[in-house]
């Protein structure tokens, strides 16, 4: 064990799931550290329409700011840096915290708030474009702004037709680009796809680069090249689950962890909230995650202190 002081949980993660968790376990008058690496998903939000609450919408980086300032509110201590390690040490979690120099954080329980991040093509100043929404994430978030535009979906993935096909519902000029060498279409996708009025382009794609206004523009390979108003890059996402799966958390083929209804991992002590797992990735749904791990949490450190 370390000689530091132990708190009742470790929040690995600052976006609007580790945030929120912070909250209520600020007001549930715990003793919490936020360790935040800075670089939560949400911040890449221009303006959400689809968090209730916010009827003109609400950019990600106001409304992490907004949760941050509440979390200092509820005395919870915010440390800017990156969880490097983590371990099980008896009834309590160590972890290395790296912030330009290591420091070592004794936790009785730990909320894995670490997101993911999506698999995107190479464009240059890719940032800029999503500011402007002309480069796209998340049809579920935002595919209503969409309603009528010209929008190109690339997606060189199996679930490439279940994309198309929930994006048809919002414009018919649509365009799925869907080269996968060793995958191709099956007749059935192709014809459910003709019927649903969407274009289907199979040649292989040169690159994807931006116009001074920031419109996505697609080079094939021979040499044709198409523009739009709209890109959504499904290519799926990476979970940062590591600190959980080397400990043996489970988790799904895609390695977002798994859960119980109270946002436990099969490691007691152990919990995870918002993208990192296995659920719908959205900010609403992340917060709920949130409210629900730290209820369950305040819980279970009572139980801990009535068996002592």
């Amino acid at each position: 064990m370390t000689d530091t002081p132990v708190t009742d949980c470790l929040v690995v993660g600052g976006g609007p799931a580790g945030l929120t968790a912070a909250i209520y376990l600020g007001r549930y008058r715990r003793q919490v550290v936020v360790v935040d690496k800075g670089n939560s998903r949400a911040s890449l939000i221009p303006l959400s329409h689809n968090f209730a609450g916010f009827p003109r919408g609400i950019g990600g980086t106001e409304l992490l700011a907004r949760l941050r300032e509440q979390v200092l509110n509820c005395r919870v201590d915010i440390i800017n840096g990156e969880v490097t390690q983590l371990r099980r040490e008896g009834e309590h979690f160590i972890a290395t915290v790296g912030n330009g120099h290591e420091a070592i954080i004794e936790a009785r329980t730990v909320l894995l708030a670490t997101g993911i991040i999506d698999r995107k093509p190479e464009i240059e100043n890719w940032k800029e474009a999503v500011a402007k929404a002309t480069l796209r994430f998340c049809p579920v978030c935002d595919a209503f702004e969409a309603i009528d535009r010209n929008v190109a979906m690339y997606s060189p993935t199996p679930s490439r037709v279940r994309h198309a096909l929930f994006m048809r519902d919002y414009t018919d000029r649509l365009t799925l680009f869907c080269h996968i060498p060793d995958v191709p279409l099956q007749e059935h996708e192709r014809r459910e796809l003709d019927e649903a009025g969407i274009r289907v382009v199979e040649s292989p794609i040169a690159e994807i680069t931006l116009t001074e206004e920031l419109a996505p523009v697609i080079r094939l390979q021979d040499g044709t090249t198409h523009q739009f108003d709209m890109l959504y890059p499904m290519m799926g996402d990476i979970a940062h689950s590591e600190l959980g799966t080397l400990m043996g958390a489970k988790c799904t083929e895609d390695r977002e962890l798994i859960t119980d209804t109270r946002q436990r991992t099969s490691i007691p002590g152990l919990y995870a909230a918002g993208d990192v797992v296995d659920a719908l990735n959205q900010v609403n749904v992340a917060i709920g995650h949130a409210a629900i791990a730290a209820t369950d949490i305040h819980r279970y450190l009572r139980e801990q202190d009535r068996s002592q």
